[in-house]
């Protein structure tokens, strides 16, 4: 069968997708390797298409390639995490104080006052929707705030973020904080407090940016055990030497 132009896109975006989750759902972890045909067996997909996806994930720095040693999952880089989470509070810390200024901000943040003011026997669990969720809490923020170019900034430090603000969902504890925060953020801004309001989505990104300082490399191991399902008589993952 003649694969057409037109196609032969839609394996590569198919192929890129699938690739990209097994990323973020940590079936590839940071620092694995592997070869075009490995990807090519795994993806169900010839290396072509491949190979278009597996560039396209580089130039968004999720894998590299080296000549002797083929590709792998970029290894994570917490400085440049670090240099992400700077950016992302000043955008959000400045779209409180524009949506402090509105006239009426509580018709503004309905939506979000609805999500996050929920009782406790009605909050989400798992980890996929509590992460969408909570991403879309901040997203919002940004774009309801009125300022385009603010909002294509503060999408694309989502999407970098996303791959490891996932580990920050694994403890219950930290799900039920995530919404008494958000909740409490919301009604100060509510309150027209902008300094009050700021300092608290300060603390609030501040607490999952500890989480993720304290990944390890058995974090890792573990949230890929979880996500596939696997029981305590799983194969033992490598240790940190490796």
């Amino acid at each position: 069968m003649i694969t057409t132009p037109r196609r032969g896109k839609q394996l590569a975006d198919k192929v890129y997708q699938d690739i990209k989750e097994d990323i973020f759902e940590f079936r590839l972890l940071p620092g694995d390797r592997f070869s075009e045909n490995e990807m090519a067996q795994r993806t169900g997909a010839s290396r072509t298409p491949v190979r278009e996806a597996l560039f396209r994930l580089e130039r968004e720095g999720y894998v590299e390639v080296s000549p002797r040693n083929g590709w792998q999952v970029k290894p994570f880089d917490f400085h440049y995490f670090e240099e992400l989470y700077d950016v992302r509070t000043v955008l959000e810390c400045a779209a409180v104080r524009r949506l402090c200024e509105l006239e009426n901000p509580a018709d503004t943040l309905q939506a979000l006052m609805a999500l996050w003011g929920v009782p406790e026997d009605q909050r989400l669990r798992d980890i996929s929707g509590v992460l969408s969720l909570d991403e879309n809490f901040h997203s919002e923020l940004v774009r309801i705030a009125g300022n385009s170019e603010m909002t294509r900034i503060h999408h694309h430090i989502t999407e970098r973020l996303r791959i490891i603000r996932r580990l920050d969902f694994t403890k219950r504890a930290r799900i039920d904080a995530t919404y008494d925060e958000h909740h409490a953020i919301l009604e100060t801004i509510l309150h027209r407090r902008v300094e009050p309001a700021q300092i608290m989505l300060k603390a609030h990104i501040e607490a999952s940016r500890n989480e993720v300082r304290k990944i390890t490399l058995h974090m890792l191991y573990e949230a890929r055990r979880q996500g596939s399902g696997e029981t305590d008589n799983a194969l033992p993952a490598p240790s940190s030497g490796s």
